[in-house]
């Protein structure tokens, strides 16, 4: 079972979901996954068909936008107007949830968001916001 954490009531991140965990997560009330992790990371993960599929079936949508390192302003703008669009509850993830948090939190910011409230959140989370986040 992986660890879905909240960030707001729109969003929650993860490191990287199974098949199963897809049931899990429209049980909890998530209608969309955004997984930021590329395929073939590692040789363990799920492919994002595999995660795709398990969202589907379960009453899910689902996006891919794959993270390298930092993520692209494409990338930004990509789960920003995903979130937006939702119409519920996000769930996002990668191999530790940090790309997720990172790509989400630097469209908050550049959206007007308080830097501060989002370092706060990112901590809450469990996640470190304060070197990624433009001043």
């Amino acid at each position: 079972m992986s660890d879905f954490r909240r960030v707001t009531e729109s969003l929650s991140v993860s490191p990287q979901v199974t098949e199963a965990d897809m049931a899990r997560a429209a049980a909890e009330g998530f209608v969309l996954v955004i997984n930021n992790r590329p395929d073939g990371e590692d040789p363990s993960q799920p492919s994002g068909a595999a995660i795709e599929a398990a969202a589907r079936a379960a009453g899910l949508d689902y996006l891919h936008v794959p993270v390298r390192g930092g993520p692209t302003q494409e990338q930004v703008d990509a789960v920003r107007a995903a979130v937006e669009a939702a119409g519920g509850p996000v769930l996002a993830f990668c191999r530790s949830g940090t790309r997720s948090i990172v790509t989400w939190s630097i469209g908050q910011a550049l959206a007007g968001e308080d830097r501060q409230t989002l370092v706060n959140q990112g901590r809450e989370a469990g996640y470190d916001l304060s070197g990624v986040l433009p001043n």
